[in-house]
């Protein structure tokens, strides 16, 4: 996809974040959006920002409800006439031990960070194929590359995310459709996800504004930057694409020893999360 002035631009989790920078982009560059979230608040926000450049739609949506993502097809085809790019963004965080995590805890997550890409993907592309060219555009993270402790159901999460969205993009090109797909790998972004990350009720975690603090320190690419990275991405049809400098170093120690990082996370991490284990 090499213009997006005209196209129509679906959004999930655009009410802060990652999702509001690339609305923010995309009406620059003259596209029209259907933008969604469950934070009514942050998504009103996010439409007042974007005002006057183009036609803009706003939706509260649960992107684990099936039915809802479904639903919110037709109102985007009902009031966009179509859609040209998808990006399935919407997404939390747990904290929380695999041990220790609750089943109830982790279907929590992998309904919105894994089912509700899937959901987003299946009901979308359809819609998308209709038109001459389409792309979807998956939020995976490094921690869909790099695993992590205390973070397990995120990690699987997104490392599901990447595994389909990979997938697709080979059935897609098999098929010679008009739609392609992109997964895409944050490193640390300044986005409130880590101030608004559920705790697991039977781990002893971080005091939540230690955390959210510690993560704003270390985490060094903006919203905007990610956000001009994945449309440079999308423009580009790559198939994966890393966003931050930490996501570049953690993806180049992976590759160069795919097992033994984690030997230097456990003596990374030993002192910092030995007493919530």
């Amino acid at each position: 996809m090499k213009e997006f002035r005209d196209r129509v631009a679906v959004i999930t989790g655009a009410g802060s974040g990652i999702g509001r920078a690339l609305a923010l982009r995309l009406a620059r560059r003259g596209a029209h959006l259907a933008i969604s979230d469950v934070d009514e608040d942050g998504l009103a926000e996010t439409a007042k920002q974007v005002a006057g450049h183009g036609r803009v739609t706003t939706h509260r949506l649960d992107v684990a409800d099936r039915e809802a993502v479904y639903a919110h097809v037709d109102e985007v085809e009902r009031e966009h006439g179509g859609a040209h790019l998808v990006v399935n963004n919407a997404g939390v965080a747990l904290v929380a031990s695999a041990r220790r995590s609750t089943i109830e805890e982790m279907e929590w997550l992998m309904g919105i960070n894994f089912w509700g890409v899937v959901y987003g993907t299946k009901a979308f592309l359809p819609l998308l194929e209709k038109q001459s060219e389409g792309h979807i555009v998956n939020i995976s993270s490094i921690f869909g590359i790099v695993a992590y402790p205390m973070s397990s159901a995120y990690n699987a999460s997104k490392f599901a995310v990447r595994g389909f969205t990979e997938a697709l993009r080979i059935e897609l090109e098999l098929d010679e459709s008009t739609v392609s797909c992109t997964s895409v790998h944050p490193g640390g972004i300044k986005t409130n996800i880590a101030a608004r990350a559920r705790h697991g009720e039977n781990d002893r975690t971080p005091d939540r504004d230690k955390l959210a603090s510690v993560f704003e320190k270390a985490a060094r690419t903006t919203p905007d930057q990610c956000a001009a990275t994945i449309l440079g991405a999308v423009e580009k049809n790559l198939p994966r694409v890393l966003v931050g400098p930490d996501a570049f170093v953690l993806e180049k120690i992976q590759r160069t020893v795919p097992t033994g990082y984690q030997k230097a996370l456990v003596k990374m991490a030993k002192g910092r999360w030995k007493s919530f284990s």
